[in-house]
């Protein structure tokens, strides 16, 4: 990603840093070079799509789990091979882990009846002084279990079989036998994806009350965009191992790094357009006015609108930019949801007073709704080998190009596809290799599809077709969407893949 990390001279209290960590299964990286720092006391809610690496990346601060690569820091300490039990965290998981044999109480006060303690210091026959060890007194682990059952809100419960309480309730248990060992850091992964709606927003609200009175550090895992958004001072959106952006809901929701996270957070129109100059975007044959400056003139760029920052007008005010027609309404609530179609878009649109299905109307957007971003990638690149007199590999295959440069079989290239020299078939075998569809977004006129390919690599193509996530596809590329030229070695980057500053 090239966010820049903490440098070494940031102020603010480190309490966790993940130093350039990778995780590799099978040759398949699941948790792609991230560096990371977390502030004590923060609520931190790492966020993405079911295997992303958001899980894996909570497993190694836990312990569970060993970084392929880098080290993991808590309190400045490396614990990148300390097992989970000698690191100052504990962890809840989505499913509770409860022993079903034993009453709430006992459940509570497992830890406490295993941990020891310093008790002071003894000296050796050789003058050496040691620390001394003893476990909690009976009166102790009471007193700990039942502050531990006040603050999940379970007093009186201590007797209670685990397997006559709610989803809920469990959960409640699960958290206090995590905080009765008064952890530095309360890991927790998708703790409420196991509770009912109603469940899930009442223990959203204690535990943002529990974090509060506590002020230990929180590093919560979920897919959910608006719990993420509801609960936390920080979110890390992660996708395909890497982290996509590190910021305050606000930013994150208002500010989206790329197309990804606008997609990811909550609803967006997703469209291309070109900076005409600063404060000047033209998008759909319209001008605009945005907050946003410094882009070559006529640079290619995406930009996001949320629903709710688009102004609706009747036909004929003058006062809108955009010609549409309303194409459907739903009343929500709190706003009507509407489809405006305009000549190569569909917007989605929420306002508090809905147009009626069939309206004629006139579309404003005014410079604060509009976020510019720049086009993470504008062609294809692959740095490869050509492999025969007119052959090059791309991503395991085989590809026909133009060698008018005289290439020989060996010769490092670099290649260019352009997104629209790309081309999908429903068979792979009708391919010159085969790839899986993992991110389409709509963006007018055409969609925008980005797909892996057998050797972790991707695609990204320009397709007015609509194709499905995970859909299998064959991929082509016609000799003339190929573009070879003689790779010059580069300085590598010492900039590390996914370093992120708080």
């Amino acid at each position: 990603m090239g966010v820049h990390a903490n440098s070494a001279g940031e102020k603010f209290d480190k309490i966790i840093e993940l130093k350039n960590v990778t995780k590799v299964y099978d040759g398949v990286t699941v948790v792609d070079d991230i560096t990371l720092s977390v502030k004590r006391g923060d609520f931190i809610t790492l966020l993405g799509p079911s295997g992303c690496g958001k899980t894996t990346l909570l497993r190694m601060i836990a312990g569970f789990i060993e970084p392929t690569k880098g080290r993991v820091f808590i309190e400045k300490a490396d614990v990148t091979e300390l097992p989970p039990h000698r690191r100052p965290v504990n962890t809840v998981f989505q499913k509770y882990a409860l022993f079903p044999h034993l009453n709430v109480f006992n459940n509570v006060a497992f830890g406490l009846k295993l941990k020891k303690i310093e008790d002071g210091v003894k000296t050796d026959k050789k003058g050496v002084e040691k620390p001394v060890f003893r476990k909690y007194t009976k009166t102790e682990i009471s007193e700990k279990v039942e502050s531990a059952l006040k603050l999940v809100g379970l007093e009186g419960y201590s007797k209670r079989d685990v397997n006559s309480l709610s989803g809920g309730q469990q959960q409640r248990v699960a958290i206090a036998r995590a905080l009765v060992l008064e952890p530095k850091v309360l890991l927790l992964d998708e703790p409420l994806g196991a509770l009912d709606l109603k469940m899930r927003k009442e223990m959203q609200i204690e535990l943002m009350a529990m974090h509060k009175n506590l002020g230990i550090t929180f590093v919560y895992v979920t897919h959910d965009q608006e719990e993420a958004l509801t609960m936390s001072d920080k979110i890390v959106v992660i996708n395909d191992g890497a982290i996509q952006q590190y910021g305050t809901p606000k930013i994150i929701y208002d500010e989206p790094a790329n197309v990804f996270v606008a997609n990811f957070i909550g609803e967006s129109n997703i469209l291309s357009g070109k900076m005409i100059a600063d404060y000047r975007l033209e998008v759909l044959g319209a001008e605009f006015e945005c907050e946003d400056k410094g882009f070559s003139k006529n640079e290619p760029v995406d930009l996001v609108i949320r629903p709710e920052d688009i102004q609706l007008y009747a036909k004929g005010s003058g006062k809108g930019v955009l010609a549409g027609k309303v194409t459907s309404g739903v009343f929500k609530g709190t706003h009507c949801e509407m489809i405006v179609a305009t000549e190569g878009y569909e917007f989605t649109v929420q306002n508090i007073e809905g147009k009626p299905v069939g309206a004629e109307v006139e579309i404003k957007i005014p410079p604060n709704g509009i976020h510019i971003m720049k086009k993470i990638r504008t062609v294809n690149e692959f740095v490869t080998e050509v492999s025969g007199e007119d052959t090059v590999e791309i991503a395991g295959g085989t590809f026909t190009f133009n060698n008018t440069q005289g290439f020989e079989k060996g010769d490092k290239v670099r290649v260019r596809v352009p997104f629209d020299k790309v081309f999908l078939t429903d068979s792979e075998d009708d391919g010159v290799i085969g790839g899986n569809i993992v991110q389409s977004y709509y963006k007018g006129a055409y969609y925008q599809v980005q797909l892996y390919t057998d050797t972790d690599q991707d695609f990204y193509l320009d397709t007015t077709d609509e194709w499905d996530l995970d859909d299998r596809v064959g991929i082509n590329i016609p000799v003339d969407g190929i573009e070879v030229e003689r790779y010059m070695e580069e300085e590598e980057s010492s900039t590390s893949k996914s370093e992120i500053q708080d």
